[in-house]
């Protein structure tokens, strides 16, 4: 993991853009049409033999005709160019450089592929020899909108702000990017990896982690192949700020046939799961739900305890709040007798009497504020969500300014989240919570999913910070047990072990497992099951059965 010489990738002051073009909707005029209407400061170096100009800038014919060192290179030229590119740029002093190129990786069986495999090793060797750090190829680019930096070929520009985005698709990169500015979201940081030649996610964390102008990492994640590199700059980048995840492949169709019952680690995706959980990074499964989270994140208090409490005008949107508290693994706060006997005096005699607490549907401002005032107060209630579905009798802007009103001045730090639901009817009660910074959902459900992130990020905050105990010196693996157990099963023709296998290898390093025998007749398995004590698991041992 090295962040060496990623100051001329971040903080460049010169970039010279080599394929440059006039040629409408070419990748080297889609990127100087970018760097010039994002008003980079610098210097802009356009190089390209077949123009004078590049959108009226003056154009170069190569890099040794550059009156100056750039500190960065884009390029968008053919993969069989790139290596003798790389190496003029280095003998210039350039030490950072994007590649926009795609099709350079070599493929798996590359027999036919040789020039694949020799325009990667070259680019490779070149960028190592030189110190040069590489971005890509095949990347979208990078985005730094408080440096006026778009090197990129993105549709549009990013709004500043102090999210920094991480992603290793480049479709998905444009897709958020277009759907952040029509929420108002703005970045520090806006980078699409592509093949991760050099720079991959585990260098752009450790580099992210400790930017002043980021206060939260959003990544997007297909694969990780530099596992410890990961976990450590992971691990430290969320002591630090909150680092949320998507990883794709969660349905992994590579399980396939024979291998779709192992747990091939499903897919391999609890594996990701635990290490993101090890490493404090939030997983989250969809676009929005990133975003929300983030939102959470920034305008909550630290988690008083997990029983949440629902206040709702209706039935139906508290029934749903609490199904889906119910299947994130959440449990509703029981209402003490006092609490219970309070309510029963301020609400209609129709009320809920339980939680959710329906208030009924005619609730006014001063309803709510009573309810909620009650209900924050009951020590066994250690966060509140609050909905509102639209009525004739009274304006949900009113029962947001009595919500907004209790809560600024409650000594109480428990955690309330809303949700308005509706369109143009919420819209100014959301623009007072948003005022507020009280965080406000479109749906109940989002309101409690949030909830669930917080509880899941003040998990995973205290796994971050437990310490391993230290292996003990007298420790002795027994490693010819795990070994002949492993020379067995491949003399067998398999490349997958059994259930006492592996538990074999486990116990053979000393990991704990639970006391397992093999029955080949009812009663052995009989004299097994007494012998270890009730209950006992059965399963079948069989090649057959995966």
């Amino acid at each position: 993991m090295s962040i060496r010489n990623f100051k001329y990738l971040f903080k460049p002051r010169s970039i010279t853009v080599i394929g440059a073009s006039n040629r409408p909707r070419r990748v080297g005029s889609v990127v100087m049409q970018n760097l010039l209407k994002g008003g980079f400061q610098g210097p802009i170096m356009p190089v390209n033999p077949k123009y004078q100009a590049v959108c009226g800038v003056l154009a170069y014919p190569n890099v040794q005709a550059l009156p100056m060192n750039p500190d960065l290179a884009i390029l968008c030229t053919p993969p069989h160019t790139i290596p003798r590119l790389l190496q003029e740029l280095g003998e210039r002093g350039v030490r950072a450089a994007v590649i926009l190129t795609a099709g350079m990786r070599p493929e798996p069986s590359a027999g036919e592929h040789a020039n694949d495999v020799n325009e990667w090793t070259g680019m490779l060797e070149t960028a190592r020899h030189f110190g040069m750090r590489l971005l890509g190829p095949n990347t979208i680019g990078l985005l730094i909108p408080s440096m006026h930096l778009n090197a990129s070929f993105a549709h549009m520009e990013a709004d500043p702000g102090s999210l920094a985005f991480i992603s290793q698709s480049g479709a998905l990169c444009t897709a958020i990017l277009d759907w952040a500015r029509s929420q108002g979201i703005g970045f520090s940081h806006f980078l699409s990896l592509g093949d991760s030649a050099d720079i991959d996610v585990g260098d752009v964390l450790d580099y992210l982690g400790s930017d002043p102008n980021t206060r939260a990492i959003l990544m997007y994640i297909e694969s990780i192949t530099q596992a410890r590199k990961f976990m450590s700059a992971a691990r430290a980048a969320a002591r630090n700020k909150p680092v949320l995840a998507i990883k794709a492949g969660r349905q992994a169709e590579g399980a396939k046939a024979a291998s779709s019952h192992t747990g091939a680690l499903i897919g391999r995706d609890e594996v990701y799961d635990a290490a993101f959980s090890r490493a404090g990074v939030l997983r989250v499964f969809e676009i929005d739900e990133l975003f929300d989270a983030v939102e959470t994140l920034e305008r909550t208090r630290p988690l008083q305890g997990n029983r949440l409490a629902i206040v709702t005008n209706g039935g139906g949107p508290g029934v749903l709040a609490a199904d889906v508290f119910a299947g994130g693994g959440g449990t509703l706060a029981q209402l003490s007798d006092t609490t219970l006997q309070e309510l029963s005096t301020l609400l209609p005699s129709s009320w809920s009497r339980g939680n959710p607490i329906d208030i009924v549907g005619d609730a006014g401002g001063e309803r709510y504020a009573q309810a909620l005032t009650r209900i924050i107060n009951d020590p066994d209630v250690h966060a509140v969500v609050v909905t509102h579905a639209p009525t004739a009798v009274v304006t949900g802007e009113e029962a947001a300014q009595a919500v907004v009103n209790v809560i600024r001045t409650s000594a109480s730090q428990k955690n309330v989240f809303t949700s308005w639901l509706g369109g143009q009817t919420a819209r100014s009660a959301r623009q007072l919570f948003a005022e507020a910074h009280i965080p406000t959902y479109d749906t109940p459900e989002k309101a409690v999913r949030a909830f669930l992130h917080l509880m899941e990020y003040s998990q995973r905050q205290e796994t971050l910070m437990e310490i391993p105990p230290s292996i003990p010196r007298e420790f002795q693996p027994v490693s010819s047990s795990a070994r002949f157990v492993i020379e067995q099963a491949l003399a067998q023709g398999r490349s997958l072990l059994n259930e006492p296998e592996a538990k074999a290898i486990l116990a053979a390093y000393g990991i704990p497992i639970v006391e397992t025998h093999i029955a080949s007749t009812t009663e052995q398995a009989i004299r097994f099951a007494e012998q270890v004590g009730f209950p006992v698991a059965l399963k079948i041992l069989s090649p057959d059965i995966i």
